[in-house]
């Protein structure tokens, strides 16, 4: 199984992206990862809406038609650390080959995108930015697989 990543804009802060990176090479020792980065659209000029679509365009294209879509979004499901091990165990028991996780940028995620989501998913109902929920969601995916391999993770 393959996780892939699709994050709009760099993660602007060191520690953040030293985060992320440790965590990406955790979970690579349960599946394969990969990370793209889309170049984040910013414009005072263009309305939040609008912008927001054409990140959903750019993300959307990044995702084969054979994948599942994970979006991030405060109004999803919300499930802990145990919960999250059963959903990544049904999905290698459903065969699937590729997860696409999607992070929207400043403004969040279109509903095309929440639309196409085969899970929409919610880290917590406080708010973080896009650039910690990157790290909070690849923590709780390795917190997830080391359950799901019956390992000890707490610290």
């Amino acid at each position: 199984m393959k996780f892939v990543f699709l994050f709009l804009g760099k993660t602007r802060e060191n520690y953040l992206d030293e985060g992320i990176r440790d965590y990406m090479k955790r979970l690579a020792r349960f599946v394969q990862v990969e990370c793209v980065i889309i170049k984040e659209s910013v414009s005072k000029k263009i309305p939040e809406n609008v912008l927001q679509l054409r990140e959903a365009d750019l993300l959307l294209e990044k995702c084969s038609d054979t994948s599942l879509i994970v979006a991030l979004d405060p109004g999803g499901k919300e499930i802990d650390s145990e919960g999250l091990a059963r959903v990544i165990t049904s999905w290698e028991e459903r065969g699937l080959r590729t997860i696409h996780f999607l992070i929207g940028g400043h403004y969040g995620l279109h509903d095309n995108v929440l639309q196409k989501a085969g899970l929409v998913l919610s880290l917590s109902r406080m708010t973080f930015t896009h650039e910690m929920a990157r790290l909070v969601l690849l923590e709780q995916l390795y917190r997830g697989c080391m359950i799901k391999s019956g390992r000890s993770y707490h610290y």
